[in-house]
């Protein structure tokens, strides 16, 4: 598979888009880790799926975990062969053919949004789909949207975070 052009954040930052989120739709039916497996690999296989859905039947809680397109990626800058880059669309992505699967990158996100598949044994993460996200249509509860990073999306991910701490009874201090 071709890797777009790279580019500087510079000039890609009025494009930037990542997926929100609303945990309050969300019914962990993981729909869209099949939809994401399948746009990537062919195959249904949540393990290799850019998403995950992490339950918690104890507290009937759900979260799903994706990349959230970091303007400063901890997850690039652990990379030691510069796999992890961010393309002209301003998503970040990785480049199998750099990758040399030694799990840095999944170490130094903070936010469990880049994983290794289990079969290539490379780093995978959310790479939008070029604009029109598998998981998005495959989503019957329209929990999952692509919003711009500008303040207006960022605030929508903000009130996912939000319901989440309030979901495990965590203040701010302590998260």
């Amino acid at each position: 598979m071709e890797e777009p052009d790279m580019v500087t954040k510079e000039s890609s930052s009025d494009l930037r888009k990542a997926l929100v989120i609303d945990n309050n739709l969300c019914t962990g039916c993981r729909n869209c880790e099949l939809a994401c497996s399948v746009r990537h690999t062919n195959t249904f296989n949540p393990a290799r799926a850019r998403i995950q859905i992490l339950k918690d039947e104890f507290r009937a809680t759900v979260i799903p975990m994706v990349c959230l397109q970091c303007d400063s990626p901890l997850c690039a800058e652990a990379c030691p062969t510069g796999a992890i880059s961010e393309n002209s669309a301003g998503v970040l992505t990785v480049n199998h053919d750099l990758c040399i699967g030694c799990s840095n990158c999944v170490t130094a996100c903070i936010y469990g949004g880049i994983a290794i598949d289990p079969l290539l044994m490379k780093a995978i993460k959310c790479d939008l789909c070029g604009g029109e996200p598998a998981c998005i249509e495959a989503c019957t509860y329209q929990a999952i949207s692509l919003q711009s990073t500008d303040s207006q999306g960022l605030r929508g991910r903000s009130d996912s975070v939000r319901a989440l701490r309030t979901a495990y009874g965590l203040s701010e201090v302590d998260a």
